[in-house]
C-alpha cells in the first residue's frame, strides 16, 4: 500500500531573510506536496509560484503603541487566521513549516487551531516578537544562532544554523570580467539595498579603487544616487544573481547584518565589514553581527559612527594585511552549517512520520 504524498506549507514572506532559506529547505523535499503562504506585492510573489502554489493574505506587524490602527491591524489577523485554516483544511495540511515575521502569526494559530505540527526557524540572534509570543505553540524552533535558546525558555529548540541556497555550497564560476589576481570587495546591503551604506562605500571607494582593487557594488534599488560614481574597476547594480560565485570570489565583503547575509558569508568563508541596520527591531542586526566580531570573523561598526575616511582606512588596513584576512575567513566558516536546509527536512519528515503514527493509534 502506498504512503500518500507529505502535504507541506510553507509560510515564508518579505525579505530574502525569511524567503531563501524556506526555499532552500523546500528544495530538500522533492517528495512532498508543497503550497506557500505569503503577502501580496512583496518577493515571494516573484520568487515562489513558479515552483509552488501561493496563497497571500493581507497581513502586516502590529505597532509598539496601541491606537485606531491597531484595531485595523488586529482584524487583518484574524481574518489571516481564518483565510489560513480553510487553506490547511480544503488543502489538507499536514505540517507547517515557517521562518518568522509577521506571516509566521496566522500560520501558527491556524495550525494550532487545525491541530497539526509547526516548525518554526529563527534566524537571527534575537528572536522576532511571533517567535517569543508563539514559539511553545511549534513542535520545535529551530535556531540559527547558539545563544538564541536562551531568549525562548518555553519553547524546544535546536541549532540548526540558517539553510543558504545551493548555489553557495558548489564552486562556482564568477562571469565576470575581473581578473585572478586583484581584490576583490563585495559592498552588500541585504535583499533590500542599503542607502545609507551605498553612500560610505561610494565616498570611500575613489581611494581604495586606486590600490588596484575592484568594487562590486549591490545597491538595491531605492538609491537615487546610481550612477553618479564611475570608474573602471567599480561595478555598481541593483542586484546580482549570482551571489555564490559573486562571494566565494570576494577578499571582503561590507554588509548589513541580516541573518541570511551572515550565514551566507559564513558559508563562502568571505571576512567582513558589517554595519548593521540601524532601525532593525529589536536592534537584531547589531546582535547578529556581535557573533561573528566575537568569533573574529568580521569586524562591526555602528552606522552613525562610520566616516567614508574610517571605512576606507579599515578596508586599506585589511587588504594589506593577508594574514588577518585568512584568520577572519577560516573564522566565519565555524559559524555556518553547509546541511543547514537538509537538517530542517529531516526535522520536518520525522515529525510528520510520528505525527501519522500517532494519529493511527486513534
Amino acid at each position: 500500500m502506498s504512503v500518500k504524498q507529505p502535504r507541506l506549507l510553507i509560510a515564508a514572506s518579505g525579505t530574502g531573510g525569511h524567503l531563501f532559506p524556506a526555499l532552500a529547505v523546500a528544495q530538500q523535499l522533492p517528495d512532498y506536496h508543497i503550497q506557500w503562504l505569503g503577502v501580496p506585492n512583496r518577493l515571494e510573489t516573484t520568487l515562489v509560484p513558479s515552483d509552488y502554489r501561493l496563497h497571500t493574505v493581507d497581513i502586516e506587524g502590529f505597532q509598539t503603541s496601541f491606537g485606531i490602527k491597531t484595531i485595523f491591524v488586529m482584524g487583518k489577523m484574524l481574518s489571516a487566521i481564518a483565510r489560513t485554516y480553510q487553506i490547511i483544511k480544503k488543502s489538507k495540511i499536514e505540517i507547517v513549516f515557517t521562518t518568522g515575521g509577521y506571516i509566521a502569526a496566522p500560520a501558527i494559530i491556524a495550525a494550532k487551531l487545525a491541530k497539526i505540527p509547526v516548525i518554526l526557524h529563527e534566524s537571527n540572534y534575537i528572536p522576532g516578537k511571533v517567535t517569543k509570543l508563539l514559539g511553545k505553540w511549534c513542535k520545535l524552533v529551530a535556531i540559527g544562532f547558539r545563544g538564541t535558546e536562551k531568549y525562548l525558555p518555553k519553547s524546544k529548540t535546536q541549532w540548526v544554523s540558517t539553510p543558504v541556497r545551493e548555489e553557495f555550497l558548489q564552486p562556482q564560476t564568477l562571469p565576470l570580467d575581473i581578473p585572478d589576481d586583484v581584490p576583490l570587495i563585495v559592498a552588500m546591503g541585504g535583499s533590500q539595498g542599503a542607502v545609507a551604506l551605498n553612500k560610505l562605500v561610494r565616498r570611500s571607494a575613489p581611494q581604495i579603487l586606486d590600490t588596484g582593487a575592484y568594487i562590486v557594488h549591490l545597491t538595491g534599488n531605492q538609491d537615487d544616487e546610481i550612477g553618479t560614481f564611475t570608474h573602471p574597476h567599480y561595478l555598481e547594480m541593483p542586484f546580482y544573481d549570482k551571489m555564490g560565485a559573486l562571494l566565494q570570489r570576494a577578499n571582503l565583503a561590507i554588509s548589513r547584518s541580516g541573518a541570511g547575509s551572515l550565514t551566507e558569508l559564513a558559508i563562502t568563508k568571505t571576512p567582513s565589514i558589517l554595519i548593521p541596520y540601524p532601525f532593525a527591531a529589536e536592534d537584531h542586526q547589531f546582535f547578529n553581527g556581535q557573533e561573528f566580531v566575537n568569533t573574529e570573523a568580521s569586524l562591526m561598526f555602528r552606522q552613525e559612527h562610520l566616516s567614508p575616511e574610517l571605512l576606507t582606512e579599515t578596508v586599506l588596513d585589511l587588504l594589506n594585511n593577508h594574514d588577518k584576512l585568512m584568520k577572519m575567513s577560516s573564522h566565519a566558516q565555524q559559524l555556518a552549517d553547509r546541511n543547514s536546509a537538509s537538517a530542517i527536512a529531516h526535522i520536518i519528515m520525522n515529525e510528520l512520520t510520528y505525527t501519522r503514527r500517532e494519529n493511527k493509534k486513534y
